[in-house]
């Protein structure tokens, strides 16, 4: 397999050749990686958002944004300093120090997920061997903050909002986990980058959907659930419940609950292409085509342009699933929270649940096919 481009041992080596200690070297490179990540998942919540105006512009038959920037790109950007100006007002008798903890919780835990997403073979900001533990962890704690907005904020339909926000996310945090570990199952690892090694065999036919169908359309609905997307936007369903635990937020803190949102809409995208799509893999591997024009696998050109395709191919595939969770959101009706939650335990459960025992049979009789 082809090695990759190693960011890490390029940078320290650079800096060692220009004559400073390795160990200089290797403390500027530590902050590096978690301002890429800040940058990287800043970007892709304002590409989201103005690609959400856009589409659902599109499906209404209206032009959207326009005037702001070219195509009205920078409108997203807009949006985000109408609110850091904004008065941020705190409701009477309200709970101060939860009322601020709440929006804090809601979007740390997101944006630290970011640190086991693979872009490439070593375009990782850290290889964690337990990732897939740590990322069902880091999501189990958002349902925490937005239930302590709810209880903070001293208004009924807030309280209301956040119980849905708790009540949903558990109903559907086991499936999901189930799912994933079908995946983990099949590749005897929690590292995201191993799994996408497992994948990367036989090109479009070695990826995970074709051996985990069942998991795939249940990760795709438990995430869309997670994020609070249509058709499962109940806690903050504005007809029943006043936009539920948000409502008397203002400002920065109630951008952070849009933050949150919109950044674990791409975190979901990227972990479906990471879990099932191969992750940065190309439908053809590279190294096939390479062998096809005499190319060997070392060489640097070659290794650059890998890495460029790697990048590209997982922000596409996750940004195709983007694409598809708005254009889910104006075209589906909402669901009653009991539908959702018959949803997530009555059908979701036990798919999952049979979805794992059969990864683990299919693994025993076809050891070759299913990670043996």
């Amino acid at each position: 397999m082809n090695p990759g481009i190693d960011l890490q041992g390029s940078f320290i080596k650079a800096l060692a050749d220009l004559g400073l200690p390795a160990g200089a070297a290797k403390a500027i490179w530590m902050p590096i990686p978690m301002v890429l990540m800040l940058v990287v998942a800043t970007i892709g919540v304002l590409v989201t958002v103005w690609l959400e105006r856009k589409i659902s512009a599109a499906v209404q038959q209206r032009i959207g944004p326009e005037y702001i920037g070219p195509l009205g790109i920078l409108a997203p950007a807009a949006d985000g300093l109408k609110l850091l100006f904004k008065e941020d007002i705190l409701p009477a008798k309200a709970d101060p120090i939860l009322f601020t903890l709440g929006p804090v919780l809601v979007v740390v835990p997101v944006f630290a997920s970011f640190l086991i997403v693979p872009f490439g073979q070593n375009l990782i900001i850290s290889d964690v061997g337990v990732a897939i533990f740590l990322w069902i962890s880091l999501s189990s704690i958002q349902p925490i903050g937005l239930l302590m907005a709810g209880y903070a904020s001293n208004n009924k339909y807030s309280l209301i909002g956040g119980l849905r926000a708790a009540a949903q996310s558990i109903s559907y945090e086991i499936p999901l986990a189930l799912s994933v570990l079908a995946v983990v199952m099949m590749s005897n690892s929690l590292s995201t980058l191993d799994i996408v090694e497992q994948q990367s065999s036989y090109g479009i036919f070695g990826w995970n959907i074709w051996r985990q169908p069942l998991g795939f359309i249940i990760f795709w609905i438990a995430a869309l659930a997670e994020c609070e997307r249509l058709p499962f936007d109940l806690p903050e369903a504005e007809e029943e419940i006043v936009a539920g635990y948000q409502t008397e937020y203002s400002g920065m803190k109630f951008a952070l609950f849009y933050l949150g949102s919109y950044v674990n809409l791409v975190l979901s995208a990227l972990l479906i292409a990471v879990l099932y799509l191969g992750g940065w893999e190309s439908p053809i591997p590279v190294e096939l085509l390479g062998q096809w024009l005499g190319v060997s696998e070392t060489t640097p050109w070659l290794q650059v342009i890998t890495g460029t395709l790697g990048i590209t191919m997982t922000l596409l595939k996750a940004y195709f699933f983007v694409f598809l969770a708005i254009l889910m959101r104006w075209t589906l009706p909402r669901v009653r929270i009991d539908q959702l939650l018959d949803l997530g335990w009555k059908f979701l459960l036990p798919v999952s649940l049979v979805n794992l025992l059969l990864t683990a049979a299919l693994k025993l009789a076809f050891p070759v096919a299913f990670g043996g």
